[in-house]
């Protein structure tokens, strides 16, 4: 049976206490990000991940993103980071910025078929910062069946998971309506991998040699 808590009342600390039992049980919850609302599951429980996936209606070919509560964090899920890629964390996070790193190779996160690495990412909002200091780092997919929009609110989330859900965890309308931008930075040069919330001119004030494979400059974005 599905639990809903509103965020913006006196619920918060209940609804914080039941997402993140959940999480420690293996079940899934939909939570607000700086983005869209995040289906989530903890990062380090192989079967949830997979509950993730299939809620999403996904294969193990489309690996999950994980979210993390600070920016300290990132050294426990990679065994290091060029200078560069430690600038955009300096200036994006927390926000609408996802780092793809080399996993740690002592974790034993299943992610899908990651190629050994991980899309990682702080988010800019209160209920999921909060949530994420109680849980650790959570396996996080935008809250909707595949092919479909991303939710803004948590209503649109409940109508296309429903019970596949635990705990929803409802703030209100996100403030944006765009996913993340993802920057690889496994490699000698960072690239652009996915145009989103911060725009290439942006992520170029930090790293000039950013190369753009998305064609995000042609359109504008």
């Amino acid at each position: 049976m599905l639990r809903w808590y509103d965020c913006r009342t006196s619920e918060r600390a209940a609804g914080q206490a039941a997402a993140a039992a959940a999480v420690r049980r293996g079940e899934l919850v939909v939570l607000p990000t700086d983005t869209v609302y995040g289906l989530a599951a903890d990062a380090s429980h192989p079967a949830a991940v997979g509950r993730l996936l299939r809620a999403k209606g996904r294969g193990r070919t489309m690996p999950s993103p994980v979210l993390i509560g600070s920016p300290a964090a990132v050294t426990c899920v990679t065994a290091g980071l060029p200078q560069w890629a430690w600038d955009l964390v300096d200036a994006f996070w927390p926000g609408g910025l996802s780092l793809v790193v080399r996993q740690e190779p002592s974790l034993r996160w299943d992610l899908g078929d990651t190629g050994g690495t991980v899309a990682v990412r702080m988010p800019a909002h209160p209920v999921a910062l909060e949530l994420l200091a109680e849980t650790g780092p959570l396996a996080v997919s935008s809250a909707n069946r595949t092919g479909a929009p991303s939710p803004q609110t948590c209503e649109a989330a409940e109508q296309m998971l429903g019970a596949k859900v635990a705990v929803y965890l409802d703030a209100g309308p996100t403030p944006a309506a765009v996913a993340s931008s993802i920057v690889d930075v496994t490699g000698a040069v960072p690239v652009l991998v996915r145009a989103g919330a911060i725009s290439t001119e942006d992520l170029r004030t930090v790293i000039p040699d950013l190369h753009d494979t998305t064609g995000a400059e042609a359109t504008g974005r």
